[in-house]
């Protein structure tokens, strides 16, 4: 999200001894203050923490993998300051230019669910200890706790932006594959998902007994892996290979197609085949495959779907949503 997400109103203008005020559209997204509702445990590395606010039944039901942002509390500051900025033209600017101690981090979340009559939005949490201040924000969420989201605004008109499964309209199968990170956008997906549809979901936690019923089609399998203190990707890789040979029995590779080297500690690890309206780069596909998690993982799982099993690289998107040893905004 930058600092285009928000725009100042148009100014007045005046037509002979007629005032018009002119009223610039309401752009995608938006800031919403909430508060803490409920905290609820939905297994050992996963809270699900339900925010209500009054403006609520103004953000939009997208669901699959809607992004959204967090502006994390400080001790050294209100939200005040934050919220001034809201209809400001630079508010990403100004936000990026306040003291440290006035400049509430910002972390990616997905919205897990959005109850607009009720002004309630859900998101799923991943606990990492006292390792960063998103997780030990987390760690104490407790009912009336202030926060302020980045939301999509329900009345921006057209696409809101910050969903990236997007699969062509005729698909055979699916593969959709995370780590714990993009367990709530995957939760999401396999919800929204036609009641046709097939292929498979896998991923990756922390911990065996990180399992959550999770509705999907009947044609869709949900395959569950637990590290218990394996790296990351060390289960999912080997997982994401057999599960392509499975979807795609007798495919053949492409070893001469070149994909760009991402360097994931310098570069972002992102692409969504998608065009500039939005619409897929493809009308149809034997397999469509969305992966998110670890940068480093996803580059070997994208290398493996594209290369070794001959996947157009059209039909799948790829996100690095994080990077080992890096927070958020470094």
């Amino acid at each position: 999200m930058t600092e285009s997400l928000v725009r100042e109103a148009s100014p007045s203008s005046t037509l002979g001894d007629v005032t018009v005020s002119v009223e610039a559209p309401a752009l995608p997204f938006r800031m919403f203050a909430v508060q803490v509702a409920a905290v609820q445990p939905m297994c050992p590395s996963v809270v699900r923490v339900t925010f209500t606010g009054d403006d609520l039944d103004r953000f939009a039901d997208n669901g699959f993998d809607q992004r959204i942002k967090f502006f994390l509390p400080l001790d050294t500051t209100s939200y005040d300051e934050l919220l001034s900025l809201q209809d400001s033209a630079d508010w990403y600017g100004r936000w990026r230019s306040m003291p440290e101690d006035k400049r509430h981090p910002i972390r990616t979340y997905t919205a897990r669910g959005v109850r607009q009559e009720r002004r309630e939005v859900d998101v799923d949490i991943v606990l990492h200890g006292d390792l960063g201040p998103a997780s030990r924000w987390a760690l104490g969420a407790a009912p009336g706790d202030d926060l302020v989201i980045l939301g999509p605004n329900a009345d921006a008109t057209g696409p809101h932006g910050g969903v990236d499964f997007v699969p062509p309209a005729h698909t055979d199968r699916l593969l959709i594959a995370g780590d714990e990170t993009a367990l709530p956008a995957i939760a999401g997906i396999l919800e929204r998902l036609p009641a046709d549809a097939r292929g498979e979901a896998l991923i990756e936690m922390p911990l065996s007994g990180d399992r959550l019923d999770l509705a999907a089609p009947a044609g869709v399998t949900v395959r569950w892996y637990g590290r218990d203190g394996r790296a990351h990707g060390e289960l999912l890789v080997p997982a994401v290979q057999a599960a392509c040979a499975r979807l795609l029995p007798g495919q053949a590779p492409a070893p001469d197609i070149e994909l760009e080297d991402v360097d994931v500690d310098e570069g972002m690890l992102w692409e969504v085949p998608v065009d500039a309206t939005g619409a897929p780069l493809r009308a149809d596909a034997a397999l469509y495959a969305w992966l998110a998690g670890e940068a480093a993982v996803i580059k070997t799982l994208r290398r493996h779907l594209v290369t070794d099993c001959g996947v157009d690289r059209k039909a799948v998107a790829f996100m690095g949503y994080w990077r080992a040893g890096r927070s958020e905004g470094n």
